[in-house]
């Protein structure tokens, strides 16, 4: 059986450039606003607060875990965060990956592994824009313990790092975004995998997404009406079904392309396109270019969307 996501975080290729330590005490504020990367942070000791914008503030305690795909705006502070005239916070380095914030004569009352990691597919930001906009895993030490070793790695030079890291990123994004499918999750492809008869219908699409799958058909798989279905979807996941379809389909064959070098004839027939010209149709609509051109070069967008940030400097905040 296909495992939507599963399959749906290969296909993002996660990547962790960049993690580090911090430790905290007294007041402070440390606030983020720039270009979206996926930020991730393990509360190791103490607590804080974090303020997501469209989000009700947070409360982080010991082993709490919390993940934003595309961090635009956010915040964190100690518990009882310092007035709104008093400015930010700057974390000062300690040592290599190593912070401290707040007051620097206290002893540390917060302890926080925090970091980003990149998505390096050619379609991330469709891919992020199905998952929730914030995951949020109370207490679940098999998840603590992997995002440890994903910062261990992040700061040792050891023989095929690279390989190892990716293969924690993508067992932590699973083991995150399924310990949150339980939760009140925005809408996107966990909370839809998290309805029983959606998730078959999910399973379906990735199973065959060749098939000619109408509304009716989808509807039927997930045993409910064809109406009750569209609706139901459409609320849970975000967007309507057809369009999940496409953007699924679009994803696959922009891998193939990328990927194996296949004719755009076999892929058109691998997403379920009766022939080229169909599929070269549908694929320059969706893509803005292509799929010929599109294999051949990777458009100069998606390198900027997807290249991974350099490393941040010693000013950076903890966040």
């Amino acid at each position: 059986m296909v495992d939507p996501l599963a399959e749906f975080v290969t296909l993002l290729q996660p990547g962790a450039p960049f993690s580090k330590m911090v430790s905290a005490a007294g007041s402070w504020r440390v606030r983020r606003a720039e270009a979206g990367r996926p930020f991730y942070a393990l509360i190791l000791d103490g607590s804080c607060r974090l303020d997501v914008t469209g989000h009700a503030p947070i409360t982080l305690e010991k082993d709490d875990f919390v993940l934003i795909p595309a961090a635009y705006d956010f915040t964190m502070t100690s518990r009882e965060p310092p007035a709104p005239d008093v400015a930010d916070t700057v974390p000062v380095p300690l040592s290599d990956g190593v912070f401290r914030v707040g007051d620097p004569g206290e002893e540390a009352d917060l302890r926080v592994l925090v970091g980003y990691c990149v998505f390096a597919s050619p379609d991330a930001a469709l891919l992020v824009s199905l998952l929730p906009r914030l995951v949020f895993v109370r207490g679940e030490k098999r998840l603590s313990n992997l995002v440890q070793m994903v910062g261990e790695e992040t700061r040792e030079r050891r023989p095929a790092r690279e390989v190892v890291l990716a293969r924690l990123l993508e067992v932590l994004l699973i083991e995150a975004l399924r310990s949150a499918a339980g939760t009140a999750a925005s809408p996107g492809l966990v909370r839809g995998l998290a309805d029983i008869r959606l998730a078959i219908a999910l399973r379906r699409m990735h199973e065959d997404p060749a098939r000619p799958w109408t509304v009716a058909e989808l509807a039927n798989e997930a045993a409910l009406s064809r109406s009750m279905f569209f609706e139901r979807f459409t609320r849970t996941v975000g967007i309507t079904p057809m369009a999940y379809l496409l953007a699924w389909r679009m994803a696959l064959a922009k891998d193939l392309l990328r990927q194996n070098g296949l004719a755009v004839s076999e892929v058109a027939e691998r997403v379920g396109y009766g022939s080229a010209s169909a599929f070269s149709v549908a694929f320059t609509r969706h893509v803005g270019l292509a799929p010929m051109r599109y294999g051949r070069e990777r458009p100069e967008g998606e390198v900027l969307a997807t290249a991974a940030p350099r490393a941040a400097p010693a000013s950076a905040p903890a966040g």
